[in-house]
């Protein structure tokens, strides 16, 4: 991978730019937090090279709204769910959308 290669990907939101150590400073969690998500399989940081944990800003996100809900006093397992769910959810309406845009796109026109 070239350098450009490299400052090209540093605007990709799926890119593994960031060490456990960055991500939980970032987050001003600890690296025990990032293990426990990783551990209820919300997130799968990547590996370097060296086997280091290496996460992408969209990681970094849903841990933000993990941590947040955390902070609230959800305990983390629920946490991780209701993050999921909120997922599906915002995946679901979009499909919803695009199904509905392509139905009213193909529907016939109303008569007068």
């Amino acid at each position: 991978m070239t350098a450009d290669d490299t400052f090209g990907r540093l605007d990709d939101d799926d890119y593994p730019a960031y060490t456990m150590g960055r991500a939980a400073e970032m987050l001003d969690t600890t690296q025990g937090f990032l293990r426990a998500l990783g551990e209820a399989r919300l997130i799968t940081p990547l590996r370097s090279a060296g086997g280091h944990r290496r996460y992408s800003r969209y990681q970094l996100r849903i841990a933000a709204r993990v941590r947040e809900l955390v902070d609230h006093g959800t305990p983390i397992e629920a946490a991780c769910r209701i993050v999921i769910l909120e997922d599906q959810l915002e995946e679901a309406q979009r499909v919803n959308a695009e199904y509905r845009r392509a139905a009213e796109s193909s529907a016939p026109p109303a008569s007068a």
